[in-house]
């Protein structure tokens, strides 16, 4: 008899934890499989189909699209460079962990006891990761426009807090001297347009291997978005 009452127990608990996100986020899933899928970490069920990681991948790509659209409407005469910028910030993984901590993501996750979240940066990489997958889940189970409200009242709506002035150029000079690898060398690619409407682009170098090129309405910009995108294809966390 125990057995069955800690079964529904489970079930009562599952529910329970279900409704509980969906009020948080003002949505209700349709078929409740995807919300159950994007709480549940791989530690618990290595299945493709049954842990977050599909869906996160799917929330990455929902977001760069909804966030870059926003942006646009932000900024109509934004270039590559400032719109490259101002996304990455709203889209990197620290950021996305604030969200997360925000929704109270992590009260939802099913995971590994072994899985030490009492470590800072773990528990940052699981808030990130959960916030996509729930992005994720939504998409599949209501399209874009869900995801659409919910980020343009999380993301959207902490997007200054985001902007605030991060020196990317110090943290990628701050990763070579911890890892012991030679000092990053920014190299002016490009510089084109009129006096008035420049477009630098500037490349990172770091030893002899040459990373993507930043762009941007000055050098100052461009070397900022240069040393962002160094930093994200070396996988620092930032």
């Amino acid at each position: 008899m125990n057995f069955f009452i800690k079964l529904k127990q489970f079930f009562i608990d599952r529910t329970e934890s279900v409704s509980s996100i969906e009020k948080k986020i003002n949505y209700i899933f349709h078929n409740k499989d995807y919300i159950r899928q994007a709480f549940t970490h791989k530690s618990l069920d290595t299945s493709p189909r049954k842990n977050y990681e599909r869906l996160e991948f799917l929330g990455d790509a929902v977001l760069d699209i909804i966030v870059s659209r926003e942006l646009m409407r932000e900024f109509p005469e934004g270039d590559e460079g400032l719109l490259t910028q101002r996304r990455a910030s709203l889209v990197q993984k620290p950021f996305l962990a604030t969200i997360g901590h925000l929704l109270d993501l992590m009260d939802h996750l099913k995971i590994e006891h072994s899985v030490n979240l009492n470590i800072e940066k773990i528990a940052d990489k699981q808030l990130a990761n959960l916030f996509e997958a729930l992005i994720g889940a939504m998409y599949l189970d209501g399209g874009i426009e869900p995801c659409r409200r919910l980020i343009l009242d999380t993301i959207w709506a902490h997007k200054e807090e985001a902007w605030k002035s991060t020196n990317y150029k110090g943290k990628l000079i701050e990763y070579c001297h911890s890892h012991e690898i030679e000092n990053p060398v920014f190299l002016v690619k490009d510089i084109s347009g009129p006096d008035h409407q420049k477009t630098f682009e500037i490349q990172v170098k770091i030893g002899s291997k040459t990373y993507a090129s930043g762009l941007g309405t000055n050098k100052k910009t461009a070397e900022q978005t240069a040393a962002q995108l160094a930093l994200e294809e070396l996988g620092a966390v930032f």
